[in-house]
């Protein structure tokens, strides 16, 4: 029997020398990614091996196949048959209308603004000057100098919580790969007004993958809401990982704006561990990208526990999103409420996966997962999937799924008010997706939303 692949591919090559052949057995797909990775200059060790060890697990796993549950509805075609490997060059410059596009996709007004641009900290265009007594917002790259301590064990090779790490091989990969990403740490009992906008643009003339890596830690009785917003041209791969802790009485607003290019692949993996008595609301739009796939765990470890999982997704042309949620109860008292929406038009592709757990002795726990779709073509296709698994015995739990088109009634109605057919559909497409805001839609933050939503509805296409 061979040696483990972790054992055997130990040996790559430092920044500027030729490339090493790699190891018989990764899976063929994989390999010109191994093939890519290079040692990056100036790193400590223990973290230079980390990233070897996690290459090494990623070539193990190779790319997932639709035979893999958690991967089933989701084509990696794109992927598989044309490599998009992560640069070496340096972070492009923004242009002028890129910086305009980077005012349009803020919140209008002061706040805190962090801008990742191709996936390196871009300070010139962030607004930090006003942080906080009591908030850290620095980048990852900047986090690990001054406390590497503190991510040795986030960054080694380890079991991720869906289904097993065979489920999420880019986990692995991004941990090789990830050149920065921010951290985010809130002192207990601190409180934030207004949002901290994280924007992550790709601005690249040439295709590129970017691997971002985040942590938000929330101490305790904190609260601070955070709006990230992905953006970008041209052909990218956007691989981006983000780990959340909410220490006791701690509450995190994470609201997500998908807006990646035409031609775009997008894959978020987003884990957060909830504490004694913790709130999470967490809500996400998909707006943009030719394939996004949008993954959210929740760990519920502490009693009494609140979390409201909303996602929205808005396709047409032959647009593929994929949301993939677990939300696991492992202590008593927990609540959770989940609404997922989508709309296909076109030959768009649309697919929800959630899964909700209750362990033994989470008692008393209330769970609720709801899965709605519109169907705006006969050659657009939604598949749905809520799941519950429950080991407890005293718990309210409950789930559901439905599929239609629009109700040709209410837009008779709408009609019939001089309203004209496009514009109708329009109002009735923004009013079903609108539910997904929920106390999103106050304030700033959701006035944005709404007029992201109303630009992207006038581009629907729409076919019959």
């Amino acid at each position: 029997m061979s040696e483990p692949l972790a054992a055997r591919v130990i040996d790559f090559p430092a920044k500027g020398s030729p490339r090493n052949a790699i190891s018989r057995g990764v899976p063929p797909a994989a390999r010109p990614y191994l093939e890519a990775f290079a040692r990056p200059s100036g790193e400590p060790l223990w973290l230079l091996r980390g990233r070897e060890q996690n290459l090494a697990r990623f070539g193990e796993m190779g790319f997932p196949s639709r035979k893999s549950e958690s991967w089933r509805y989701i084509n990696l075609d794109s992927l598989l048959k044309s490599p998009i490997l992560p640069r070496d060059e340096a972070v492009s410059r923004p242009s002028a209308a890129l910086v305009s596009r980077l005012s349009e996709a803020g919140i209008a007004g002061p706040g805190l603004r962090f801008v990742l641009l191709d996936g390196v900290f871009a300070p010139e265009l962030s607004s930090l000057r006003e942080l906080p007594a009591g908030v850290t917002l620095i980048s990852t790259k900047v986090a690990i100098k001054r406390s590497p301590a503190r991510f040795r064990a986030a960054l080694a090779p380890q079991p991720e919580p869906f289904g097993g790490a065979q489920d999420r091989p880019f986990s692995a990969l991004n941990a090789a790969f990830f050149r920065d990403g921010f951290v985010l740490d809130l002192a207990p009992g601190v409180a934030l007004e207004r949002p901290i906008e994280i924007l992550h643009l790709f601005a690249a003339e040439a295709p590129a993958s970017l691997h971002t890596r985040s942590f938000v830690t929330l101490g305790e009785k904190s609260r601070a809401t955070l709006f990230e917003s992905f953006l970008g041209e041209g052909r990218y791969w956007r691989n981006d990982v983000l780990r959340v802790a909410l220490g006791e009485g701690a509450a995190l607003s994470r609201v997500v704006l998908v807006e990646e290019g035409r031609d775009a692949v997008h894959m978020g993996d987003g884990t957060v561990t909830l504490g004694e008595g913790a709130h999470l609301f967490s809500s996400f739009f998909l707006f943009g990208g030719r394939t996004v796939r949008e993954e959210a765990t929740v760990k519920s470890e502490g009693v009494g526990t609140r979390s409201i999982l909303n996602a929205a997704a808005l396709l047409s042309g032959r647009e593929e999103a994929n949301i993939v949620t677990a939300i696991e109860h492992d202590a008593p008292e927990g609540e959770t409420r989940e609404l997922v929406k989508m709309v296909a038009a076109g030959r768009a592709h649309g697919a929800f996966q959630g899964r909700i757990t209750v362990s033994p002795g989470a008692q008393k726990v209330d769970a609720h997962q709801l899965s709605q779709n519109l169907i705006l073509s006969p050659r657009a296709a939604i598949d749905t999937k809520p799941e519950l698994e429950i080991f407890a015995d005293d718990v309210k739990c409950s789930h559901g799924a439905a599929i239609g088109d629009i109700d040709e009634g209410a837009l008779f109605y709408l009609r019939s008010r001089g309203i004209p057919l496009p514009q109708a559909r329009r109002l009735m497409i923004e009013a079903f997706l609108r539910e997904v805001l929920g106390d999103a839609e106050k304030g700033p933050l959701g006035a944005h939303l709404l007029s992201r939503l109303a630009r992207r509805l006038e581009a629907l296409e729409i076919e019959a």
